[in-house]
């Protein structure tokens, strides 16, 4: 790894790797204990239609708005446009998603999966909408961790640090509706609007994982630390602490087993965390069996 290193797309893949498994680490936490996985994947996928607003808007509008030389000063990369699109489709997703769940009698897991189709839909509808060349977004679905750039690393660190402001702001009634929603409304606490700042900060996670892992996998990533931590740490800030540690360790060793053996990055760093979770199942289980020995034979 340290050889790998020596490379800048390594240290800005290793750098993306650890400021999204610190986001991945806290709202993974609420997510496993609220049991929101399905929500979240709704968010994750309905963002697709962001970058394919991102590119359309970056192809085809843009040029119509601006003369080339205009256009060539105020043009930045080209990951800023999907970037930004896909926030701004995923809060809305993740908004509108909130306010359906619960405001309508509708099954909530329909409405999730109409949102998620309508979503992905939509970005494949801009993609073909978009003059000239068709960008290839499997890149978006499966993570390109090792494509990242600087300006993209700044917008990740500047989501990760919202993220974090606004978990040390709602902390105590993000902590009571994750257990009981309740007990909740009965202290006053705001349920409904707490929840979808709750959702809004799953979407904001989901975009910066979507250069790590992609779109499809992002759910594994956001789930599986914090499940592992979620069996071991029975304080919750322990469980996020330790949960953002396991995803450093997981992004960090996927990547240097793709580098080494010329494997996707993503798909990598996905295996090893799910390595990692059916071997705390298996220990957990062990451990369980010999506490249940241990109190057989101080019964008798």
């Amino acid at each position: 790894m340290i050889e790998a290193l020596q490379f800048d797309f390594m240290r800005n893949a290793l750098l993306a790797g650890v400021f999204v498994s610190i986001a991945c680490g806290i709202i993974g936490t609420f997510v496993v204990i609220k049991r929101i996985v399905f929500v979240s994947g709704g968010i994750a996928h309905a963002a697709y239609g962001g970058i394919g607003l991102g590119y359309y808007f970056k192809y085809s509008v843009l040029p119509i708005l601006l003369a080339d030389a205009a256009r060539a000063r105020l043009d930045p990369r080209p990951g800023y446009y999907p970037l930004f699109g896909a926030i701004l489709f995923s809060l809305v997703s993740a908004v509108a998603m909130g306010l359906v769940q619960r405001r309508t009698r509708q099954r909530a897991d329909t409405v999730i999966g109409a949102m998620w189709a309508i979503g992905m839909a939509t970005g494949i509808i801009f993609v073909d909408l978009t003059a000239g060349y068709k960008v290839d977004l499997m890149s978006y679905l499966f993570g390109s961790i090792l494509a990242v750039q600087p300006s993209e690393l700044l917008v990740i660190l500047g989501l990760d640090i919202v993220v974090i402001l606004l978990v040390v702001l709602f902390y105590k009634e993000l902590v009571a509706i994750s257990f009981d929603e309740t007990f909740a409304t009965v202290e006053n606490v705001p349920v409904d609007v707490i929840y979808i700042v709750l959702l809004c900060m799953i979407a904001l996670t989901v975009v910066m994982m979507m250069r790590v892992v992609g779109l499809i996998m992002v759910i594994a990533l956001l789930t599986m630390p914090a499940a592992i931590s979620g069996q071991f740490a029975r304080d919750m800030r322990r469980m996020m602490m330790l949960a953002s540690i396991l995803g450093i360790l997981f992004t960090t060793v996927g990547l240097w087993l793709s580098y080494a053996w010329d494997l996707t990055s993503g798909a990598t760093i996905i295996l090893v965390s799910g390595a990692a979770y059916l071997l705390s199942l298996a220990v957990k289980s062990l451990v369980r069996r010999q506490q249940a020995g241990n109190t057989s034979n101080g019964m008798v």
